[in-house]
């Protein structure tokens, strides 16, 4: 295990609902500052009155990964006066099964020993040693969580079963770094789906794109309007009058894809588009296919895309693309502009 898979960890704290309905955030260990504590908040179940308990949600909010996993609490345990708690991990990394592990063992202390005290020690063994180990509460390794398995956890197969030929917009919007905002009332549906959508770049790898539970607040949404392309995930309904946060907006419930009339010309479709998303389909719906084998099969075109475009930087000056240089190739004029609008997201394009 490399050493700095354990200080991927940053802090672990405890949101509390006591018998008089009263939510609080009662114990944090180093520390979180106020402003996440508030979001972290924002994020529990156990503060939205009247709603469904969520056994475990995540997301992302100033480079910041959390993880919430919320136990109600059912028989005579040392927690005389509190009937529902949070645990709430933050960490630099993406792995919710990691941490969904880890804090269903952190739980399970919890309910038995009634202490964060206990807690604290596990949280300092995983960040020291990798490891936390306990017979009665389970046990917890690092080394088990593959960051690829996080990667690879969603399911694209599905993804493309229920959108089709119009998985090709998500690609293309993904490719060139789009804003993608999706809705679903539901948060686990909505995580489940947002997941998967990094999978379709694979040559990134990047995860960070991901911001799957986001609230239409103005510290939230200043957040996101820092990043350049982002697949964002919304449980109000609301978010799809906001035509200024998404080039790509998925309705889930509805199962319909909307390009915004400002990211239209960049997103213009073509021959190019049908040849890729004939294949994301075929290769989807081939019933012997693993999601792992539908992810290469559409990397592997990707590198060929790719590979094009590098011959293409390569003929010009200083390996950046120009129009100029695009234009001599007489391509047909949907493939010219995805290239171009590809190089630029590439950082292969002489402005």
């Amino acid at each position: 295990m490399a050493a700095s898979e354990t200080h991927l960890m940053l802090s672990v704290g405890l949101i509390e609902k006591d018998v008089n309905g009263d939510t609080l955030w009662v114990w944090c260990y180093p520390s979180v500052t106020a402003e996440v504590r508030q979001i972290l908040l924002s994020k529990c179940c156990l503060t939205q009155n009247g709603r469904d308990l969520h056994s475990f949600v995540f997301g992302q909010f100033r480079r910041t990964w959390y993880y919430i996993t919320t136990v109600e609490i059912q028989e005579h345990t040392a927690l005389k006066k509190v009937t529902n708690f949070s645990v709430v991990v933050t960490t630099k990394d993406f792995n919710p099964e990691k941490y969904a592990a880890f804090s269903r063992v952190l739980c399970r202390m919890y309910i038995k020993h009634g202490s964060p005290v206990k807690m604290m020690e596990s949280y300092i063994s995983v960040l020291t040693k990798g490891i936390c180990q306990s017979d009665e509460n389970g046990s917890f390794l690092i080394k088990n969580y593959d960051v690829r398995k996080a990667y690879l956890a969603g399911s694209v197969k599905d993804v493309v079963a229920q959108f089709g030929m119009e998985s090709i917009i998500l690609y293309t919007a993904l490719m060139l770094k789009k804003r993608i905002v999706v809705h679903h009332p539901r948060i686990e549906a909505l995580l489940e789906f947002t997941r998967v959508l990094p999978a379709f770049t694979w040559h990134r790898k990047d995860w960070s794109i991901l911001h799957p539970y986001v609230h239409l607040t103005e510290v939230e949404l200043d957040d996101l309007r820092k990043c350049p392309g982002y697949v964002a995930g919304f449980t109000n309904p609301e978010v799809g009058n906001r035509a200024d946060l998404f080039d790509v907006y998925v309705n889930l419930p509805d199962s319909t894809i909307t390009v915004s009339p400002t990211a239209k010309e960049a997103m213009a479709m073509g021959k190019v588009h049908k040849d890729i998303g004939q294949l994301i389909v075929q290769s989807a719906e081939d019933a012997d296919r693993t999601d792992v084998q539908v992810i290469k099969d559409i990397s592997m075109k990707t590198k060929e895309i790719l590979a094009n475009l590098m011959a293409l930087a390569d003929e010009c000056e200083n390996s950046k693309i120009t129009v100029e240089g695009l234009k001599k190739h007489h391509f047909p004029p949907a493939t010219e502009n995805f290239l171009f609008h590809l190089a630029a997201a590439e950082r292969l394009l002489r402005i």
